[in-house]
């Protein structure tokens, strides 16, 4: 009987183990016993989870400054431009003509050409300013903390749970694995202490 004992704490570390991981996400709403209220670690603390998360992400990972620099960084007249022109074109060759129509007969290829031309250049020329106003927006509207903050606290405990899993799935299972290990090992100290 009294070799049954390693084997019995080896479930006991197994089995206490297992269920302080699953208390890390159960109960997911308060229980009151014995005087106590019992939750589970991450829905009690999702809210904190949520902020530390969003300073983590904002600070650490997605920077509207980086990414404001990267996107400056690029020649993105190189990128807009060519859809500028193509809706420069557009506009004088078919909605001008179909709005003004007496036009047509009056302006020559060349001219129309050298509209277009003007207005690109025109346009080129102002593209910075608006790129300057466009990151400035950026910068002041978009509050990548409070994003992530406001997903991460909208997230159901079953999310929280399944994405938690997905990435610490093993670490659970050593956990559980060196609790039955741990009970093993002072099951047999125990036999050793009862022999001495």
């Amino acid at each position: 009987m009294i070799y049954t004992l390693p084997f019995i704490a080896a479930f006991i570390g197994w089995f206490t183990n297992y269920l302080a991981v699953k208390m890390l996400f159960h109960p997911r709403k308060p229980i009151r016993f014995l005087g106590m209220t019992i939750q589970g670690i991450f829905p009690k603390r999702q809210e904190l989870f949520a902020q530390k998360l969003g300073v983590l992400v904002s600070k650490e990972l997605i920077s509207i400054d980086e990414l404001v620099s990267n996107m400056n960084q690029g020649n993105l007249s190189n990128d807009v431009l060519p859809l500028i022109e193509k809706r420069i074109d557009q506009f004088i060759q078919v909605k001008l003509k179909e709005e003004i129509p007496l036009l047509s007969m009056f302006i020559k290829d060349s001219t129309i050409e050298g509209i277009k031309s003007g207005m690109i250049r025109e346009v080129e020329n102002m593209l910075p300013e608006v790129m300057s106003k466009v990151t400035e927006r950026i910068q002041s509207q978009v509050n990548v903390e409070q994003i992530v903050f406001e997903k991460v606290k909208k997230f159901s405990s079953d999310k929280l749970e399944e994405i938690l899993y997905s990435i610490m799935k093993k670490e659970f299972m050593f956990i559980e694995v060196i609790g039955a290990v741990l009970g093993f090992i002072i099951g047999i100290i125990q036999i050793l202490i009862t022999y001495l």
